[in-house]
């Protein structure tokens, strides 16, 4: 049976009463058509779920009274920190899904040379705030609890001090070490580059090299920008994480 849950910033404890903000009734009343009395699930990314059942429902929206607080411990032992180069039209959305679903605990999009992508700051702020709901929406669908966080998008040109304790990494289909050879220290997490769809430009893997990132090979085969860090981020939760 399909558990309904519904993301909402806002303070959340057993016993209380709430008004659920304008997108989440509409979605809870008229897109997935629950009515009073009906069961699903709250959650404001602190780690848990809080089941609330539907009391109220009129033309100003809908009411839920939260019955419980359950902790959700589905979070990955391993913390992978996604540097991804910025894709172009829905891509970049896919990526931030899928890469949710998988289990990655933050991400930075990425100007890099070859990004096509170009970015003024009214633009960033638009894009930033479309990225988080997208991870909203994806940690709904996912059952996760505590949402991924997502930095506003850096050139390739501020990457020395963006990873602070992680173990960084840059996928280069020619690097000499593969996933089987990492010994990832899950105190510190690792952090994971991405190129855009033409790949790292060389000036791109001097300042990441530069930045302490290096080169990771999955595979013979060089790999499309939104199919390069899946498979990276897969292999990974295989082989050190909790699949």
């Amino acid at each position: 049976m399909r558990t309904i849950r519904s993301y909402i910033d806002a303070p959340l404890a057993p016993g209380t009463e709430l008004a659920l903000p304008e997108a989440a009734g509409n979605h809870i009343v008229r897109v997935l058509r629950l009515k009073s009395g009906d069961v699903f699930n709250l959650f404001n990314g602190d780690g848990n779920d809080y089941p609330a059942e539907i009391t109220a429902i009129d033309k100003k929206g809908a009411k839920a009274r939260i019955l419980s607080c359950h902790a959700v411990n589905n979070e990955s032992p391993l913390r992978i920190h996604l540097f991804q180069s910025i894709a172009r039209g829905e891509k970049m959305d896919w990526i931030l899904q899928k890469a949710t679903e998988l289990g990655v605990s933050a991400f930075t999009p990425m100007v890099s040379d070859r990004t096509e992508v170009k970015l003024d700051n009214e633009r960033s702020d638009r894009k930033l705030s479309h990225w988080q709901g997208v991870i909203r929406s994806a940690c709904e669908q996912s059952g996760r609890a505590i949402l991924p966080e997502v930095s506003p998008p850096i050139s390739i040109n501020q990457m020395n001090g963006a990873v602070k304790r992680e173990q960084a990494y840059y996928l280069d289909p020619e690097a000499a070490e593969g996933i089987n050879g990492l010994d990832p220290d899950r105190t510190v997490g690792l952090a994971l580059a991405i190129g855009p769809e033409g790949g790292f430009s060389e000036r791109d893997i001097r300042l990441l090299q530069t930045a302490g990132f290096k080169g990771l090979k999955v595979g013979p085969r060089i790999l499309r920008t939104e199919t390069a860090g899946m498979a990276a981020i897969a292999a990974l939760q295989s082989r050190f994480g909790d699949w």
